[in-house]
């Protein structure tokens, strides 16, 4: 038997974006550049055109509404780079700071996600009370988190997903320095925090993999999400391989699912599991920003893996390209496709994979 995830890069709610569904949070920044998020909203629109405002909170998800409902995955998984709070509380010399309204938790309820990683470096932009408020938030929509909690026990904690006949997803979330997250927001016994890991190597990897064989019962699934590295560049650090290659090996993980890059990087399988070194942003407000062109940070990938339920070992992975547009999901265009499959097989070619289109109009992995 086999069983079908969905994963995405990271989905950032806030800002822009939370000003054009149904309740936003009061637009004021604390940004060098921009004193209002009004004015994100704006960028894009001279960018794309009309975008509108008090929009249906699944207004983000767009065409990807029709993508899960078609791949109709058994578990949905995003990297949540947003804190659900109307806090004030804004982490001092932080120059961005990232929130959506509370009341606006259907922007994530309405795409059927089961599980928010929050191990990242936005999840306290507004404090330790917008830390709680997120929390109290996505737990009472319904929502697993894993990767951020009140104390480092529960930061710790795997998201447990139930499906049918027993079997279980298991999400661990981890947050490293080299994402850009404060080594001061790890949380600790009586005070909340992120699920920090302060160095990626052999260590910590075996260190993983000892924590998830704890929870692990036969026929798991488990998946180790990374936050690592910058956000622009296609190489892959050294270290990230070091660990994910021994993570795989110490039979840690199903899947390595690596994310902070805000364009799509290389894939690799090793020993049948799936490395996923950067899976780009899916959802964001970048729209109209300007630099960094040459990445195209407008394209993502929403990614389907389909993995053996008794081995865990990759079965398939399919992807369908997807463009952000007016702060909206649509399917990408015949270049933006051509474009996407050129950067996975010129960065698969070290890592022994490539992509070809499919019949569906999916990106589909073979190694």
């Amino acid at each position: 038997m086999s069983l079908r995830l969905f994963l995405c890069g990271d989905v950032m709610t806030g800002r822009g974006i939370d000003q054009v569904l149904p309740v936003p949070c009061e637009p004021h920044l604390h940004e060098h550049w921009a004193g209002s998020a009004v004015e994100y909203v704006e960028l894009a629109e001279r960018e794309s055109g009309p975008i509108g405002r008090e929009h249906d909170a699944a207004y983000p998800w767009g065409d990807g509404l029709d993508v899960l409902r078609d791949q109709r995955p058994a578990v949905r998984l995003v990297n949540l780079e947003t804190a659900i709070t109307t806090s004030e509380d804004a982490q001092p010399g932080k120059g961005i700071h990232y929130r959506m309204n509370p009341a606006n938790v259907g922007c994530l309820t309405g795409a059927g996600i089961d599980c928010c990683v929050l191990a990242n470096n936005h999840v306290l932009d507004w404090g330790p009370a917008g830390l709680d408020e997120t929390l109290a938030t996505l737990h009472a929509a319904g929502l697993r988190t894993a990767g951020a909690g009140r104390d480092q026990a529960e930061a710790a904690q795997p998201a447990v997903i139930e499906i049918d006949a027993g079997q279980r997803v298991l999400v661990f979330a981890f947050a490293t320095p080299g994402s850009g997250t404060p080594e001061d927001w790890a949380a600790r016994a009586g005070r909340g925090g992120v699920n920090f890991m302060d160095r990626l190597c052999v260590h910590s990897a075996d260190a993983v993999a000892a924590l998830t064989a704890r929870h692990r019962r036969p026929g798991d699934a488990v998946v180790v999400s990374v936050h690592w590295g910058g956000n622009w560049g296609f190489g892959i650090p050294g270290e990230e391989r070091t660990f994910a290659h021994r993570l795989v090996d110490a039979g840690g993980a199903d899947i390595v699912w690596g994310h902070s890059s805000h364009h799509v990087k290389g894939i690799e399988v090793r020993g049948g599991k799936l490395i996923l070194y950067g899976c780009g942003d899916l959802i964001n407000d970048y729209e109209g920003i300007s630099g960094h062109e040459e990445y195209r940070g407008d394209l993502s990938l929403m990614y389907f893996p389909e993995i053996d339920t008794a081995t865990g070992a990759l079965r398939a992975l399919r992807m369908a390209p997807m463009r952000m547009r007016r702060f909206r999901l649509e399917r990408a265009p015949a270049e933006g496709v051509d474009w996407l499959r050129a950067v996975l097989n010129r960065e698969g070619r070290a890592l022994h994979t490539g992509v070809t289109l499919d019949e569906q109009g999916l990106l589909a992995l073979h190694a």
